[in-house]
């Protein structure tokens, strides 16, 4: 038990104050705590946490993007443009044709990293701009509204009304939310490439010496993280039922907070898909919370910038150090 604390310091704590907060806020306010809430919580988040795991794999490989919303809204147009050209489609096409232009996206941040040696910030900050800015000139800002009726279609998985009249469902979003969890845990946890991941992104020159290849790792994190970012971009659709350019601009640091306090180190080398799943739902509910107080939205900003500083400034205290200094110590 005590290694598997000392392995998983970051989650446990993550975990405890988690709990903590949903305590508090059920006491607090009437509504946290009920069916209605808890499924909307979980729908309304199933994209963050789609877009959270792809980003995860990404920062195991050492390297950031913060482009992956720009490229969800590129995908969406470019897919309803598409589907509408072809006669409208169906979910198979859909998934085919989001999730190729999303791994297309991701693979040329890569190929832009690996063939000019820059900096993954720097070309994904690039990127972020060329997509948002031709994205918005090619659409001139206007949304689409004529879609396939599959896509629009409410897929209810799970629906309970409650004594009150209040209805509480899940739909089709948090299951493919779940699935693209299960798909992650398996390529970073089941997978000779997931290890090579985490190598590379500890020791990139240490991992090219033993055979890791240097291009083969940056094409799997981006095309995956891009793959994340075209279903994350179906099922926002599904969601919202329209298609707007400018809708998912600005949410890439709200994930990235999320997946830093789930313990991904930002140098590479490290990451779980527990502490990404932790983190995206201490944002959702550290965000629902502060709606049920009627607090002010600047308060999350707030709460969410003083949780990443104190993530990564603790990032590295264990347990274990604790105890010492508790008994002063002494052995």
């Amino acid at each position: 038990m005590s290694n598997l604390l000392r392995n998983r310091q970051v989650e446990f704590r993550l975990l405890v104050v988690l709990v903590l907060l949903c305590i508090g806020l059920s006491l607090t306010t009437d509504t946290f705590l009920t069916m209605a809430n808890i499924t909307s919580l979980l729908n309304n988040n199933s994209v963050n946490l789609i877009w959270a795991v792809g980003l995860l794999v990404v920062l195991i490989a050492g390297g950031i993007d913060i482009s992956f919303a720009v490229a969800a809204s590129v995908v969406q147009y470019l897919a309803a443009k598409i589907l509408m050209g072809i006669g409208g489609g169906n979910w198979v096409l859909g998934f085919l044709v989001c999730g190729s232009l999303g791994v297309l996206l991701g693979l040329i941040n890569a190929g832009l990293i690996q063939r000019f040696r820059i900096i993954s910030i720097v070309v994904t900050i690039a990127t972020f701009n060329a997509y948002f800015g031709l994205l918005m000139f090619i659409s001139g800002g206007r949304s689409i509204y004529a879609l396939p009726d599959w896509w629009t279609a409410r897929v209810i998985l799970f629906e309970h009304e409650a004594a009150d009249g209040t209805w509480s469902e899940l739909t089709l979003p948090f299951t493919v939310m779940v699935v693209c969890v299960g798909a992650t845990w398996l390529l970073i946890r089941r997978s000779n490439l997931g290890r090579q991941l985490y190598a590379f992104g500890d020791n990139p020159e240490g991992a090219r010496r033993a055979g890791v290849s240097i291009a083969v790792m940056q094409a799997l994190a981006f095309g995956w993280c891009g793959l994340m970012a075209g279903i994350a971009g179906l099922m926002q659709v599904n969601i919202v039922q329209e298609v707007v350019p400018n809708a998912l601009y600005g949410r890439e640091l709200e994930v990235l907070a999320a997946v830093v306090l789930g313990g991904a180190r930002l140098g590479g080398g490290r990451g779980t898909v527990t502490g990404c799943v932790l983190g995206v739902m201490f944002v959702a509910v550290t965000q629902n919370g502060l709606n049920l107080l009627g607090i002010s939205p600047f308060a999350f900003q707030m709460i969410i910038g003083a949780a990443i500083l104190i993530a990564i400034s603790t990032s590295n205290i264990s347990f274990a150090g604790l105890g010492n200094l508790r008994s002063g110590g002494r052995k």
